[in-house]
């Protein structure tokens, strides 16, 4: 049994929940197109979305935003606007765009504690809080490439969004969300002090730890800790015949990078294992996540999850600080705003400011190039290796 969405009172299900009621599905949507030979088999706006969704199956992390953004607008529309997605004009994009900012009413549209609830929990909803003008602006731009793309497929026959305002953005001059070094021993030493008395405590502390150890030494994502696992590692000996560990990473568009996994991060690997019964090196395709639960669960983190316990390690680390007095506010409250990406950030302007050659902190975050020439500058692994190892350094 799926609801049908034909009361405005109705809290928001997922979208592979709805079905629309024949006014509200779109199949007699104004902004159908009509006359033109359609590319896809959709007759109505669900479907529509499915096939261009489907374009996204195979990245999950793309997959699930494109899903997220599709389904706002799907929810808003039908329930709150009582309109097809396909009927939608460029001034209902307006008042859109100022829903995002602060959807309400809140008990509707917003989690409870903003807390993500899985998609079958009846508690689920799609937002979380009001959106920042940043990912409200990430939103726009989603459904825009959503809406030329079904026009393109001879779904629909023009895009309201291409009727909005395209301000050109100035590239920022620097990264600003990232710690600098006195925050980043602020937040070691928060975590050199979290509670070890019981073994929930002590098991808690070494994932802490090691999480933290690979989002600043491997420069990984947060999505990249949750999809890849501890068989990844391996061991090769380099021209002078010394052993340097790798962590084969595979990240963002399906990319796979390799990262040196310097001899810290090897300690601190071993020490994590040896906490949870296993063997301090990992085996060749061995299936563990790199993060597990605390318990005898041997099944991955979500990237929710993982963001939760990042985020409390910030927020006790910044009342501790808070605690100092009023002198340490503003940085507390710096620290709380971070999240997981910061110490992306983080782990890349600490390593620029070792003097770390930038090639390298591009081949060890992943990043696609420093500029248009940087595709025509190769850097040795091995040397990539030995100057990470040497100036980008956790020293717990």
């Amino acid at each position: 049994f799926r609801p049908k969405m034909t009361d405005t009172a109705l809290a928001p299900i997922p979208v592979e929940q709805i079905l629309l009621p024949a006014d509200l599905d779109g199949s007699q949507g104004r902004n159908r197109a009509v006359g033109r030979v359609a590319q896809i088999a959709a007759t109505n706006d669900l479907q529509a979305i499915h096939a261009w969704l489907a374009r996204f199956i195979e990245t999950k992390t793309t997959f699930d935003n494109y899903r997220k953004e599709a389904e706002r607008l799907l929810l808003w529309a039908t329930l709150q606007l009582g309109k097809p997605l396909s009927s939608l004009t460029h001034e209902d994009f307006l008042v859109y765009q100022q829903f995002l900012l602060d959807p309400q009413p809140r008990d509707k549209w917003v989690s409870g504690g903003g807390r993500k609830h899985p998609r079958d929990d009846p508690r689920w909803r799609p937002f979380y809080g009001p959106l920042s003008t940043a990912s409200q602006r990430q939103a726009m731009i989603i459904l825009n490439v959503m809406f030329s793309w079904l026009v393109d497929a001879g779904y629909l026959a023009g895009n309201p969004l291409s009727l909005s305002r395209h301000r050109a953005r100035r590239a920022k001059p620097r990264i600003t969300r990232y710690l600098d070094p006195d925050l980043w021993q602020e937040l070691k030493v928060f975590i050199d002090s979290m509670a070890r008395e019981t073994d929930r405590q002590r098991a808690h502390y070494f994932r802490v730890r090691w999480l933290f150890t690979l989002l600043y030494l491997g420069g990984l994502r947060i999505s990249e800790v949750a999809e890849n696992t501890m068989g990844s590692f391996f061991c090769r000996r380099d021209r002078e015949g010394d052993e340097r560990w790798w962590l084969e990473v595979l990240g963002k568009g399906d990319k796979e990078r390799l990262v040196p996994a310097t001899s810290e991060l090897m300690v601190e690997l071993a020490r994590y294992r040896r906490e949870i019964g296993m063997a301090p090196y990992p085996s060749p395709n061995e299936e563990t996540p790199l993060l597990l639960p605390i318990g005898k669960s041997r099944e991955a983190l979500t990237r929710a999850a993982l963001h939760s316990i990042v985020k409390r390690v910030f927020e006790g680390a910044a009342e501790r600080l808070r605690q100092r007095g009023d002198d340490y506010v503003v940085r507390a409250d710096l620290l709380e705003r971070a999240s997981a990406h910061w110490l992306r950030h983080t782990a890349g302007s600490h390593m620029a400011d070792q003097q770390i050659d930038l090639r390298l902190v591009r081949d060890n975050l992943g990043h696609e190039s420093l500029s248009t020439t940087s595709q025509y500058l190769h850097v040795d692994d091995d040397r990539r290796h030995k100057e990470t190892e040497e100036k980008h350094r956790i020293r717990w």
